[in-house]
């Protein structure tokens, strides 16, 4: 299908492209790869497209003082290959390299995905677990929001009129800590009908910290706080598994029913954290 006219810009400069978004109806353009299958089916028609994709300032994977500052413009590749991320951060790295195909890999953004918000996208899993933080900027403002707090509902996040994804913060982790993303793709889309993306780390014996995000199940990606708390207070792995999904709203379609979904994530849970837990050792 073709899309609606739209005008297109395409700035050189952060400054000039908060200035072409502050108003009206304009859509941020990064890799494409979630704007503009909306514009050709027509569920999206942006008067104005801004394309950020040349901005320099947007893309960069650098560490400082222990944090990871990934740019919003950086690609799936960029973070699958970067040796930043595989040194410091190992769990983005591993969920970037089950996103998609090659060609999307290499043209979708990490900033375009989380402020598109697909309630089975990878990467939320990952940042919830990595307790990240989003910064968000406008021509007035620079604000930063936990990942819990950045992803609202389906396709919803905390981002403003007028505000970009400008890049995502994560803390390095430590080198005994224990790290896994799994994934029970869609054979269509490839986007995750469960993941579960996994951070442990070990007292001696004791699992002293435990982290874990859970996308595709519900409406939006989760911490499963209960889970962890077993984990932390000793539980074995199948009792802790079995609750990842307590309390929560499952999706349902024709492809995996609510119950399918609750078992797909118990399942895949045990095996991300067992996959962790041996990693931490």
């Amino acid at each position: 299908m073709i899309p609606q006219e739209f005008d297109y810009s395409a700035p050189a400069t952060l400054q000039e492209a908060l200035q072409l978004i502050a108003g009206g109806d304009r859509k941020v353009l990064a890799g494409g790869m979630s704007l503009v299958p909306l514009m050709k089916l027509r569920l999206a028609a942006p008067e104005h497209v801004v394309d950020i994709g040349r901005v320099p300032d947007l893309n960069h994977i650098t560490e400082t003082g222990g944090v990871v500052h990934i740019g919003a413009t950086a690609t799936h590749h960029d973070l699958e290959s970067s040796p930043v991320l595989r040194g410091r951060c190992p769990l983005l790295a591993e969920a970037a390299s089950h996103i998609g195909d090659t060609q999307v890999r290499n043209m979708g953004t990490i900033g375009g995905s989380i402020a598109h918000a697909d309630p089975a996208a990878d990467y939320p899993a990952s940042l919830l677990a990595l307790e990240a933080k989003v910064r968000l900027v406008s021509a007035k403002s620079d604000r930063t929001v936990t990942a819990s707090d950045f992803f609202l509902d389906p396709f919803t996040t905390a981002i403003e009129p007028g505000e970009i994804v400008l890049e995502i913060l994560v803390n390095s982790e430590e080198p005994l800590e224990g790290y896994r993303y799994e994934k029970v793709p869609h054979p269509a889309s490839g986007f995750a009908v469960v993941g579960i993306a996994v951070r442990i780390k070990k007292s001696g014996n004791k699992i002293s910290l435990a982290r874990i995000g859970v996308t595709g199940l519900g409406p939006r990606a989760f911490r499963a706080t209960q889970a962890e708390k077993l984990l932390e207070s000793g539980a074995d792995i199948a009792k802790a598994a079995a609750a990842v999904a307590e309390g929560q709203e499952a999706n349902s379609d024709l492809y995996a029913s609510a119950d399918y979904r609750r078992q797909l994530a118990r399942v895949w849970a045990a095996r991300a954290i067992t996959t962790a837990v041996s990693r931490a050792s």
